[in-house]
């Protein structure tokens, strides 16, 4: 008996479905930070400091939508800007501490809310979900890392 071959065309369009559905549920109102200016600042706070060119292919946007995440970010204290040792000419930004203090404030609620989302799932439902994270976190990151194959 033989098995199918994982269509790999509706796997990913059945996540990008589902990722798309949860980010906008985890979304909380207006007046918190959006997606886009959480994932730059957790990024600045991470590999930090960083110049905005690294941040925009780091982040994998334009540099003139990272010029306006840089100057919200800066409007609202959660970043700062210092000289580039390398080049005179350029800047490079760190985190502040109301930054980083926002980055956690939002990684907790967000991860409240998929906890709810997910508080009425069954176990074997949750253990599937635990179980694909390490290859969901590869490919968030870029990695094509091949799962090992065993005969």
């Amino acid at each position: 008996m033989s098995t199918r071959p994982t269509d790999r065309t509706e796997v990913a369009a059945r996540l990008a479905a589902a990722v798309g559905r949860i980010n906008r549920r985890a979304r909380t109102d207006s007046a918190t930070l959006g997606y886009g200016i959480v994932s730059a600042l957790a990024t600045i706070q991470r590999e930090g400091p960083l110049r905005p060119g690294d941040l925009s292919r780091i982040e994998v946007v334009t540099k003139p939508t990272m010029t306006r995440i840089l100057t919200e970010l800066e409007q609202r204290g959660f970043i700062e800007r210092e000289a580039d040792p390398r080049d005179g000419r350029a800047f490079m930004v760190t985190a502040t501490p109301a930054g980083i203090e926002a980055v956690e404030r939002a990684r907790t609620t967000r991860t409240g809310i998929v906890a709810e989302l997910i508080a009425e799932l069954g176990e074997s439902d949750v253990d599937a979900i635990a179980g694909a994270l390490d290859a969901l976190e590869r490919v968030a990151q870029g990695e094509g890392t091949q799962e090992p194959h065993t005969s």
